[in-house]
């Protein structure tokens, strides 16, 4: 756990930010209570901290996503991966031969853009891959209600998992389920510094929560879930429990409000898919062309 014990206890200072992975959390097997193991792990850690406690409120719990799907048995048999990923894809994104295979990017069924449709073989049986949560907002509110109904603390909750960027080497962390925390800032109508109108600015506060959390957590470690502290004007009331935030607009829209319309997407397939699309398009309207003249030098 990284900050020292006294650190812990006093918290972060107005504008700094405290990240630690919490330490353990056993293997989570189907069934599992989730917010018991967790809360468990936080319990232990706190006979370390002076005065005995470890969250505090206004703390988010970045929670990896494979103990979710562990915990939901999302685990499947599947001698073929690739058949796995068939089945979890909605539509194809781009597409990628190397030696051995093919990479695809694709939409899974909980509209995320990702490799392999986030189907995952790391880390499990022989003969296995794990699905990514059928709702991963869903099992952040789930989570979420637990947390904050044993411990009486307004917690946030984030589900992560590891994606790659287009434009971008290598992957990161991003928020693909979220309940009690606003993933995104949004400061449009708002102004800077110089008194400038901000008209696009809304930092995507969920993925980079995410990612600080990936930095402790690590890949190997065993150390599925981070505490975020320093963020608490993030934190929202979960909308089942307070109907009056809800109507007032102020309210927990989870990580799928991170997800781009395909319609304002402006990068929505591969460069090969988009070139053969157009290829495809283009000679089909020169097809039609050609017979409408054809027709027209008919006597």
């Amino acid at each position: 756990m990284t900050g020292s014990k006294d650190e812990r206890k006093a918290g972060p200072v107005r504008g700094e930010l405290s990240v630690f992975a919490l330490e353990g959390i056993p293997e989570v097997a189907a069934g599992a209570d989730l917010a018991g193991l967790i809360l468990a792990a936080a319990e232990v850690a706190a006979a370390g901290v002076a005065g005995g406690t470890l969250l505090r409120d206004g703390d988010i719990l970045a929670v990896t996503s494979k103990i979710v799907s562990k915990a939901e048995g999302r685990l499947r048999a599947a001698a073929d991966r690739e058949q796995a990923i068939t089945d979890e894809t909605v539509r194809v994104v781009a597409t990628r031969a190397y030696p051995g295979g093919v990479t695809r990017i694709v939409e899974n069924r909980q509209g995320l853009v990702m490799a392999a449709a986030g189907v995952d073989a790391s880390n499990t049986p022989e003969g296995f891959v794990l699905l990514l949560p059928a709702d991963p907002d869903a099992s952040a509110r789930a989570l979420c209600a637990a947390v904050r109904a044993r411990t009486g603390l307004r917690l946030g909750v984030i589900i992560t998992d590891t994606a790659g960027r287009p434009w971008r080497e290598g992957q990161t962390d991003i928020a693909i389920g979220a309940a009690g925390v606003a993933v995104l800032d949004d400061l449009r109508g708002t102004t800077d510094a110089a008194g400038k109108l901000l008209n696009v600015t809304a930092p995507a506060v969920g993925d980079e929560i995410a990612g600080a959390a990936d930095l402790v957590k690590g890949k190997a470690s065993g150390n599925p879930v981070a505490v975020i502290r320093g963020l608490g004007r993030l934190v929202l009331p979960l909308p089942a429990a307070d109907p009056v935030t809800a109507r007032s607009g102020v309210v927990d829209r989870g990580a799928a409000i991170l997800l781009r319309p395909s319609e304002t997407d402006m990068f929505r397939l591969g460069s090969a898919e988009a070139e053969a699309l157009g290829y495809t398009r283009g000679y089909a309207a020169g097809l039609a062309a050609g017979l409408t003249a054809a027709e027209a030098d008919l006597p």
